[in-house]
């Protein structure tokens, strides 16, 4: 591994761990809220946190922040305005921040988001996920479809109509035509960007433990083929595996993931990678709040990613984009020459998964729908077996 001479783009990701009750399909670091709400106290863990942090990626700017959860729109405007203070205290800024907050339509009341936008919040994902009221049920949410549309004219008004909606798809029950309803109302709110999932059943939920019976895998890729169709003749453009998007309204926080940038995390169970001139580090808090509350902020592990595995780990966020990746990223972000994957592509070129240009490298529609398959391309031959015995490499993100 040679030097890594510039570093790559910086963002932030913070987390807040409660929830008003954790849905069974939910495998992230989230926790349903017993009892109050400890916002000053967490607040006060994140400044320290964010503080710390600060030390380390001195003289860099973020491009971008993200509050994910968890909830994080059960926190006050004045909480996370607070938040933004801090980082503005400790950080470099970009002039043309994004600043992401997830929100959940049944854990907002009405007239808040002018707050959150005064706040410092430029951009809302919101987890409509479904406009069935009996699937919105079995998937554990606590909204209704009525909240979700009057949660998206509050965005409206509040100026903040730079926003995504998630919605999944293949849901107990859900045929073709349901999956499409399902898009048209998301549609008809005007969102900026779509996150499109489809549900699958994660290790550790109350899913994984009591299945629900989903649609078989030719009807989910039916509903896929014509909810895209229907975004694009939108005017969404597909440039992710999951996500759609108007023009100049991609999601700057996912697309530095993509394409292997830097980033803070900061909260509980919150991950991070930070490149040096030698080296690129994992990070991670400790995921049980209560823990993180105490240790903060030296709490927070750091641990080198070996040359083998950074050519999988580059690929794992690269080959998410539709339009794939500069040629060039890859030597310039993982300090690895060319040749580290050379014999890979070649092969998966030849199998029609990828398409190698001049200067870029894409999954080909087929490679993108078995996107797993072409990962296992680049991991080593211990990781491989591990990565077949768990059948995915967690393909989710915020959005």
């Amino acid at each position: 591994m040679s030097l890594i001479s510039v570093p790559p783009p910086l963002s932030l990701y913070v987390h807040f761990p409660w929830c008003v009750r954790k849905c069974p399909y939910c495998d992230f670091n989230s926790y349903t809220l017993q009892g109050e709400l400890q916002e000053g106290r967490y607040v006060e863990a994140l400044e320290k946190d964010l503080e710390a942090q600060a030390l380390e990626v001195r003289g860099r700017e973020l491009i971008s922040i993200f509050f994910g959860g968890g909830t994080p729109s059960l926190f006050s405007p004045d909480a996370i305005g607070r938040v933004m203070q801090t980082v503005r205290r400790h950080f470099a800024v970009a002039e043309d921040l994004e600043v992401t907050m997830e929100a959940n339509p049944g854990a907002i009341e009405h007239g808040r988001f002018g707050e959150y936008r005064s706040a410092g919040i430029t951009r809302v994902s919101l987890g409509a996920q479904s406009f069935d009221e009996r699937r919105l049920e079995i998937l554990g949410r606590i909204h209704s479809p009525d909240e979700t549309r009057r949660a998206a004219t509050e965005l409206h008004s509040a100026g903040l109509d730079n926003f995504n909606l998630d919605l999944m798809y293949a849901l107990p029950g859900q045929d073709v035509s349901a999956a499409v309803r399902d898009m048209e109302e998301a549609l008809k709110l005007e969102p900026a960007h779509v996150s499109h999932y489809q549900l699958t059943i994660e290790h550790g939920t109350v899913f994984a433990a009591q299945p629900p019976s989903l649609p078989e895998d030719d009807t989910a890729a039916d509903m896929l083929a014509a909810c895209t169709e229907r975004l694009s003749a939108a005017g969404y453009a597909h440039y992710e595996v999951s996500a759609y998007a108007r023009p100049d309204r991609r999601c700057r926080h996912n697309l530095n993931y993509w394409t292997f940038g830097d980033y803070l995390g900061v909260g509980a169970g919150a991950h991070g990678k930070l490149t040096t001139s030698t080296a690129i580090f994992r990070t991670q808090q400790l995921r049980e709040p209560r823990r993180y509350l105490a240790a903060v902020p030296e709490g927070v592990t750091r641990t080198a990613v070996v040359a083998e595995q950074l050519p999988f780990e580059f690929m794992l966020n690269a080959l998410r984009l539709v339009e794939g990746f500069e040629v060039a990223h890859f030597p310039a972000r993982t300090g690895l020459d060319w040749g580290a994957i050379a014999a890979p592509v070649a092969r998966l070129v030849a199998r029609g998964l990828l398409v190698r240009r001049e200067t870029t490298l894409k999954p080909t529609p087929k490679g993108l729908q078995f996107l797993n398959d072409v990962l296992l391309s680049f991991v080593t031959d211990q990781r491989r077996q591990s990565a077949k015995m768990i059948g995915a490499f967690g393909l989710s993100t915020a959005s």
